[in-house]
């Protein structure tokens, strides 16, 4: 196991069971989760002994950066990093004026086969463990020299089909030993798993839940989304209600442009009913293009058509920046772009 996905109390129970004093527990959480130390080695108040002890019964999640490409247009910065078993992760550090917001990955690879998205084009390989999570904002606040204040689950893979580690790295991610970072300055996306959204909300964390919608009909969203075949756009906007009841936490609807496919003003229309009722705010992303799709971004002026219908609906909505653009900023095209040699 990762040393780095214990929680604070499995750290303490497992230097007790090796006949370690309780503030040894302290000592080695910090080194891990707050001077984000690269190897054992590095814990110099801790005993030769004691980190032999621990080399004996843990990993320590090892994180290389194989490459980093900052854009020349805003300064957002995509990590690629190889992790212990040689699978490769994204990660992308963007910079506002209110601080570093990390967009990080749940999964190595997906499952969801979403059709606008490159980090589902080869499956998934595997689910990411709470440090390796953890792991990917320690590198980039190590590298850059500063704190980062807001955490995006956005990267690849689906985080509701990593439950339980992601309920984990919540945890940790909040925890005033580690990175203290607010939860309401964590943001989590599913695509929609109905049964694990109701199971989240349960918990009552006071994180903001973003739904990639994309669509307004389950036809038009099945041709986008696998996932609209197994749970109907009617049966997520229950679960997003039973969400806001249980937390008091508004959802925001995450809705990708594609030129000609679903940025109609009918479309606008039809999201503003599904998204009044729950409050909802929506995200308008002018879709990333990857050279494996078809789709294009929508036109401008299409974008702000969309953008004032909803508006005159009394709809909160934003249109997010892009960024990225000129170093493979959607999510999975480096990692891609270096495992096929392009």
């Amino acid at each position: 196991m990762d040393l780095r996905s214990l929680s604070y109390e499995e750290l303490k129970d497992s230097l007790a069971e090796m006949g370690e004093k309780p503030f040894r527990a302290n000592q080695i959480y910090e080194w891990l989760h707050k001077k984000h130390i690269q190897s054992m080695d590095e814990m110099t108040n801790i005993s030769v002994a004691l980190r032999n002890k621990l080399s004996e019964k843990y990993d320590f999640g090892r994180f290389e950066i194989v490459r980093m490409q900052e854009s020349k247009i805003d300064g957002t910065r995509k990590y690629l990093f190889a992790l212990g078993d040689g699978n490769m992760i994204e990660s992308v550090l963007m910079r506002y004026h209110h601080g570093n917001s990390v967009c990080i990955s749940s999964q190595v690879g997906c499952r969801m086969g979403c059709a606008f998205c490159a980090s589902t084009l080869d499956g998934l390989v595997r689910s990411l463990t709470p440090g390796e999570m953890l792991g990917q904002i320690y590198a980039i606040s190590s590298d850059i020299g500063e704190r980062i204040s807001n955490v995006v689950v956005m990267g690849s893979g689906e985080p509701m089909d990593n439950f339980d580690n992601i309920v984990k790295f919540i945890g940790m991610l909040t925890d005033e030993r580690g990175l203290n970072i607010s939860q309401r300055n964590l943001t989590v996306s599913t695509c929609g798993l109905v049964d694990r959204i109701r199971q989240l909300a349960d918990m009552q964390f006071q994180i903001t839940l973003a739904i990639s919608l994309h669509a307004t009909t389950d036809e038009s969203r099945r041709q986008l989304m696998p996932i609209a075949n197994r749970y109907s756009i009617k049966e997520i906007t229950d679960a997003c209600a039973y969400y806001f009841e249980k937390t008091g936490r508004r959802i925001t609807f995450e809705y990708s442009l594609v030129g000609g496919v679903n940025d109609s003003e009918e479309e606008a229309e039809r999201l503003s009913k599904i998204a009044k009722p729950l409050h909802a705010h929506i995200n308008l992303i002018p879709v990333n293009p990857i050279k494996e799709r078809d789709f294009v971004p929508s036109k401008d002026r299409n974008i702000k058509a969309f953008q004032n219908k909803l508006e005159k609906n009394g709809i909160n909505v934003t249109i997010r920046r892009e960024m990225g653009r000129d170093i493979d900023g959607a999510c999975g095209q480096l990692r891609r772009k270096v495992m096929t040699g392009d």
